[in-house]
């Protein structure tokens, strides 16, 4: 594949309602779409950053500085026979996943279309049909959060997520509890609590948790395997894990039972699907978490969660958005999802991307 041109696409999409997390409130998702083009395919991927440095320090306008700056330029103009080779071209810039696995996840798409295979084939994924889970936002009023989870059970999801934050954990989870004692529940604390929490997120184990989500510090392992060994809800490990030697350490300290695989953040597939393949020699399950991604980002998401250490319900949030920058939107029913052969059977809509576009960078050969 020789690239010929690239486009950077800086858009925003708005969300039905907005969104509160431990770390702030979002009501439109600022992400990038990249389009890698040869002399006769496209390829698209996503960057699915958060608009603001507090997930984790990139974010979707140092995801764009350093794609046009460094990456773009490296890239063009490449052979590239598969998409596990641009770990290799782009192993001189530290950091910037997300932007990584925007050309990365591109390149998987020029690569599909060009061996005519699905994605899900490529990786070797077993099942095509997913289960996805629903996530409720911290809802302090009480007649609020409880129509909110009713709602994720009337329209059929595997799990539901409720994000939780100091002064906000205990509380909510016992009124759901009292009024859906068997709906499959996790809580997402975003490293919102430290080791001296220890006690107050032992009472959590109260609840029967699928699992308690980054509890502790966004960088951390080595808390977090302390607290493990005083709780028995699983944690899952998602901000503190970038690489697959990251996840090595997790499991040598015994920091997890569980680990949220998300592409960008490791930097794209192919590390994901590593990742996958050391968490299931070691028994740890994986779930496939999501980035507010659009239909793009959510199917390549979608491709990564047919391999068969994908346990629990992934994440898919492009029912969040009023509009997206397909033609055919990626859509959970009744909690589940059939997973795109191509990323081409959405269609990606180029006039709706060019509406939400806020800024744009081009290059060619």
């Amino acid at each position: 594949m020789l690239i010929e041109s690239i486009e950077i696409f800086l858009f925003q999409l708005s969300f039905i309602k907005s969104y509160q997390t431990s770390y702030g409130q979002i009501d439109k998702k600022r992400s990038i779409i990249v389009k890698l083009s040869t002399s006769n395919l496209s390829g698209y991927g996503e960057a699915s950053t958060l608009p603001f440095p507090f997930y984790l320090p990139e974010y979707t306008d140092t995801s764009f500085l350093v794609l046009k700056d460094l990456i773009i330029p490296k890239v063009v103009g490449k052979k590239i026979n598969h998409p596990s080779e641009i770990e290799q071209l782009l192993s001189h810039i530290k950091g910037y996943n997300f932007a990584k696995a925007a050309i990365e996840t591109a390149l998987w798409d020029l690569y599909s279309k060009m061996v005519k295979t699905p994605l899900w084939q490529l990786l070797r994924g077993k099942k095509q049909e997913i289960k996805i889970g629903g996530s409720v936002a911290i809802t302090e009023d009480k007649n609020k959060l409880l129509e909110a989870i009713d709602l994720k059970i009337q329209q059929g999801y595997k799990r539901v997520k409720l994000k939780i934050k100091p002064g906000w954990d205990i509380q909510p989870l016992e009124i759901i509890r009292n009024n859906f004692p068997d709906v499959p529940l996790m809580a997402d604390a975003n490293s919102a609590y430290t080791l001296k929490d220890r006690e107050l997120l032992k009472t959590l184990d109260e609840f029967n948790l699928i699992m308690i989500e980054q509890p502790l510090a966004w960088d951390d392992i080595i808390d977090h395997a302390e607290l493990q060994k005083h709780i028995k809800t699983p944690i899952c490990l998602d901000e503190s894990i970038f690489s697959l030697e990251d996840t090595r350490k997790a499991i040598k300290l015994n920091a997890c039972k569980i680990i949220n695989i998300k592409n960008g953040r490791v930097g794209g597939l192919t590390e994901a699907k590593k990742i996958h393949n050391l968490c299931k020699k070691n028994n740890l399950g994986v779930w496939c978490g999501g980035m507010f991604e659009s239909s793009i980002g959510a199917f390549f998401n979608l491709s990564l969660a047919t391999l068969d250490n994908f346990i629990y319900p992934a994440a898919l949030n492009t029912n969040e958005y009023i509009d997206d920058i397909v033609t055919h939107k990626c859509l959970a029913e009744n909690g589940m999802v059939k997973v795109p052969n191509f990323l081409s059977d959405l269609e990606v809509d180029e006039d709706k991307l060019k509406h939400y576009t806020v800024a744009s960078h081009k290059l060619h050969n």
